[in-house]
């Protein structure tokens, strides 16, 4: 298998009601790891842009440098361009990649970044050998991915636990990992990364607006998404369990005692 055919099918798509968390995300809660190392002449790959957010908002921080986002679904590119433009961002650019094989020049950029990525890929190690074979001497590879099997909730609805045992098991079936936050300094050193620095990060989830949100986006994301395809196509639930999840979903975000948090690996490699 070539390395362009590594890469996993992504379990989520781009269904809104996936496009409404990718939206959400800042480079404040999604990369704040990774904020106090730049400078504002660096030059930035962000792998799996998707609508672009994290990237905008890495392309502000970086004024004298530049950015570019990446995303193996063409489809996507349009919305992050538009975001870029929005914000009167002149130097960043939006490329389709596979992270397996990039197309830059060896030593080319000051810090390749990756949030959500690892997780839905063929080879994460492949992915980081690539990632590192790319980064300058001296610059940083930083990674980020959450870990379902960590989530955790309250109280304790059953039907979360069936949503949490389905969506490991379609993932899994899609090639990708979900447990993938654990795994990251494991694939570092598997990449032959050594100067790696490792900490990890939450989203939270309580307030009744933000239980709302979050439990509404998985809730649709259960039965119109790609996800929800993928799930019944491979058998792994039927649509009467899908519409059930759903419910589940729904059903935690009324409790006023809810509580949802997600953790996430990350992980910092000096080349």
């Amino acid at each position: 298998m070539s390395k362009s055919q590594e890469t996993a099918v992504y379990t989520h798509g781009h269904h809104e009601s996936v496009l409404r968390s990718h939206t959400w995300r800042t480079a404040a809660n999604s990369a704040a790891y990774l904020l106090g190392s730049l400078k504002p002449h660096m030059k930035i790959l962000d792998i799996g842009c998707g609508p672009g957010t994290i990237t905008a908002d890495l392309a502000a921080l970086v004024p004298d440098g530049h950015v570019t986002g990446v995303d193996h679904a063409p489809g996507i590119l349009d919305q992050a361009r538009a975001t870029a433009a929005a914000r009167g961002l002149a130097n960043v650019d939006f490329a389709v990649a596979d992270v397996h094989a990039l197309d830059f020049p060896d030593d080319t950029f000051c810090v390749v970044h990756a949030h959500q990525v690892l997780q839905h890929v063929g080879d994460p190690v492949q992915a980081l050998r690539e990632m590192r074979r790319v980064t300058a001497p001296g610059g940083l590879i930083a990674v980020r991915d959450s870990d379902y099997a960590a989530m955790t909730w309250y109280p304790r609805t059953p039907g979360l636990d069936d949503w949490l045992e389905l969506y490991r098991r379609v993932a899994r079936a899609n090639g990708g990992e979900p447990d993938a936050g654990r795994r990251l300094k494991s694939w570092a050193l598997r990449a032959g990364l050594t100067d790696i620095t490792t900490t990890s990060g939450t989203w939270t989830f309580s307030t009744a607006e933000e239980r709302e949100w979050w439990s509404g986006l998985w809730a649709d994301r259960t039965v119109a998404s790609e996800y929800a395809g993928r799930a019944v196509e491979g058998g792994h639930a039927t649509a009467q369990q899908l519409r059930a999840v759903s419910e589940a979903w729904r059903g935690w975000g009324g409790h006023e005692d809810g509580w949802f948090c997600v953790l996430h690996g990350e992980i910092v490699c000096r080349k």
